[in-house]
């Protein structure tokens, strides 16, 4: 069996996850960095992390680690974590064809004694059922035998800099008793909140995907909340402060879920139980009300145009904000883009504006460009639908000194006081 000692470890997958994980791994130890993209890799060469979860101090620090697309360059390595990403498809199904490709990959280079470890989020059973028998097939090497596995779910937080991977305790498993000890020994060097290991690797899966699932769940509440409260025409973030000073109301809010976790993770639960023929309800319910809260936003924002006499048809709006959450570039599912389409079916001109955002990616992703300023006077109704530190220091008056005199505000995120803006979730 493999001693720590004797680990060369290799990382697949440079993105949110794996780099800021392959940077802590290489100040302690030499770890190759492996991503097929081969511009993410010549950037992190010069030094920069585009994703801006590592700062380029970071990455000058990690003396041990080096980035690679070469994937001989792997062969060496003799324990693999897989960081790569867990989509849903258009149909809202588990889309493990990274996944796939990963361990595609790993099992040209896998070796006798070689350890995998899995860090993206999927249901319980993928790595045994779905990715173990790829690395059998492509290497041809026995599980459990020739080779073993692990799983050590992420938990990174996109834009946190506070919880970052060394301070969040860490789930570990392993294939045998031996491998999950190593397994836990390997996170432990790095991981200063601490571990817990997991009983199997399918305990650890399905305790990454129920985290996710239950804030899907506590938000999809408030939604449901809101909704009730608008009709009834109170105002919810006065309802959930006031409610909030009993000292077990959970604090959560009303809003868009999206990101590359809690609007995608319940969808994977889901998958794995309606394949054993068990239908569930309120997971489903959850995911449909806050599937639906940008459609929502946009009648809202309608019936308040129409109410103040401003002509629907070819009207302009401005959306602050297009990444899935405040003070990060990442765009991926973000359910902005539900707003600006839902907004093109009432045939309203939509521009974006996103300091933190890259216009080729937003160009690449939503076929968007963003506005690199937006114009005063210029809107019939502004959206703030992400909570940027730069919207925040704008200030009401800046902010609608952005619309027309007559214009609609609309605050998604509790940025402004009750009494600036128009409506609110």
């Amino acid at each position: 069996m493999l001693k720590l000692e004797d680990v060369k470890l290799a990382i697949v997958g440079l993105g949110y996850v794996g780099l800021p994980l392959a940077v802590e791994f290489g100040k302690k130890m030499q770890v190759v960095g492996f991503d097929i993209n081969l511009r993410r890799v010549e950037a992190l060469r010069a030094g920069h992390d585009a994703t801006l979860e590592v700062s380029d101090d970071e990455l000058r620090g990690a003396s041990g680690l080096s980035f690679t697309s070469a994937l001989d360059d792997l062969s060496a390595c003799n324990i693999f974590i897989v960081t790569v990403p867990t989509p849903i498809d258009e149909h809202k199904q588990p889309d493990l064809t990274p996944l796939i490709k990963a361990s595609q990959s790993i099992g040209r280079v896998l070796k006798k004694g070689d350890i995998v470890i899995y860090e993206s989020t999927v249901y319980p059973g993928a790595t045994e059922e779905d990715c173990v028998p790829v690395l059998e097939k492509v290497s041809g090497l026995k599980f459990n035998t020739d080779f073993y596995a692990g799983y050590s779910p992420e938990r990174i937080n996109p834009g946190d800099k506070e919880h970052r991977v060394t301070t969040i305790k860490k789930v570990t498993s392993g294939s045998t008793v031996e491998v999950a000890d190593l397994v836990d020994e390997l996170y432990k060097t790095i991981i200063v909140a601490g571990t817990h290991k997991a009983t199997s690797i399918k305990v650890a899966e399905a305790a990454k995907v129920i985290e996710n699932t239950q804030r899907d769940l506590n938000i999809a509440l408030i939604n449901e909340l809101a909704l009730i409260f608008n009709r009834l025409g109170i105002d919810t973030q006065a309802v959930l402060e006031a409610a909030g000073t009993k000292w077990n109301f959970l604090p959560f809010r009303p809003g868009l879920v999206g990101g590359h976790c809690i609007g995608v993770d319940p969808y994977y639960l889901t998958h794995k139980a309606q394949s054993i023929g068990y239908h569930p309800e309120i997971i489903l319910a959850g995911r449909r009300l806050n599937d639906n809260m940008g459609a929502y936003v946009v009648s809202q924002l309608v019936k308040a145009m129409l109410k103040r006499k401003i002509h629907v048809d070819g009207a302009r709006v401005l959306i602050m904000g297009l990444t899935f959450k405040e003070n990060c570039p990442d765009l991926r599912n973000t359910k902005v883009i539900d707003i600006v389409n839902e907004l093109a079916e009432f045939n309203i001109v939509v521009d974006v504006y996103d300091p933190w955002v890259d216009s080729a990616e937003a160009m690449h992703e939503y076929s968007i460009t963003p506005v690199s300023q937006p114009q005063a006077g210029s809107y019939d109704g502004i959206i703030l639908a992400v909570a940027h530190n730069e919207f925040a220091a704008m200030g009401p008056e800046s902010i609608r000194s952005l619309g027309k005199v007559e214009h609609v505000l609309y605050d998604l995120k509790y940025l402004l006081d009750a009494s600036q803006s128009d409506l609110r979730l």
